[in-house]
């Protein structure tokens, strides 16, 4: 099998400006099926036509509450339906919350938990068992550099503990799923120019952000979909259990 006969599956990539269809574009221009889910169902259809129409290939957009199992079973089933067998997983849905420690309620910790951690669980549960009955399978986590460095970007410490969450998960997994051909890595982007961040890389606030990044620009989300297709190839399969930095040389460690 080729990556033609397969389909990738980009979790959260309802967004115009979003690093989900960036990655669902890229995925396709290297031949990927794709399959887009999203808790948008207006945006995740837009994103699948939008890849269908520029690469030629198979799309699926459906709607998706990842942190909702019956959802995720129903839009999956859908999927097994439609397309090609998975053989790429995209851990990209996910929220940020910039509430200090000491004012976080528990429903705001529940929440951000429950999107970036428990939502990859209930995808990734589903999926992985088919990549390693056939033996491949490519999943990435979409992780953050607030993991790394212990926030100080846009996330409060609820953000950088799910984003710590996810970087424990991927490890683990790349151990377990190993033998069975399916590799799992993570990626932790920096300061990425997305509609979440878009309004505070304005005036003096973008100047002083860029200050820190040697590379001397934001990132675009071009820079992290292209190293999460890298990612997926076949030919990347002795790569696995690592954390890539996307952040223009802003922490290096």
């Amino acid at each position: 099998m080729t990556v033609t006969d397969r389909t990738a599956v980009v979790t959260g990539a309802g967004s115009r400006r979003g690093i989900g269809r960036a990655t669902a574009h890229a995925l396709a221009a290297a031949g990927w099926n794709v399959a887009v889910l999203d808790l948008d169902e207006a945006g995740a259809k837009e994103t699948a036509d939008d890849v269908a129409a520029a690469h030629g290939v198979r799309t699926l957009g459906v709607a998706a509450d990842v942190t909702d199992e019956t959802s995720v079973e129903n839009a999956l089933a859908t999927l097994d339906a439609a397309l090609p067998p998975v053989g790429a997983l995209v851990n990209n849905a996910g929220i940020t919350s910039p509430v200090p420690f000491l004012e976080v309620t528990d429903p705001e910790w529940d929440r951000v938990f429950a999107v970036n951690v428990r939502g990859a669980y209930n995808v990734t549960r589903r999926l992985a068992p088919g990549m390693a009955a056939r033996g491949f399978g490519r999943i990435v986590f979409l992780s953050s550099v607030s993991a790394e460095r212990g926030g100080g970007v846009f996330g409060g410490v609820a953000y950088s503990a799910a984003k710590a969450a996810q970087l424990g998960f991927a490890r683990a997994l790349a151990r377990e799923l190993g033998p069975s051909g399916v590799t799992v890595n993570s990626v932790a982007p920096g300061l990425i120019d997305t509609d979440i961040t878009g309004g505070a890389l304005e005036g003096e606030r973008k100047a002083a952000l860029l200050d820190g990044i040697p590379v001397g620009r934001n990132g675009r989300v071009d820079d992290v979909a292209d190293l999460i297709t890298y990612l997926c190839r076949e030919e990347s399969g002795y790569v696995t259990g690592v954390t890539y930095d996307v952040n223009g040389g802003s922490h290096i460690h």
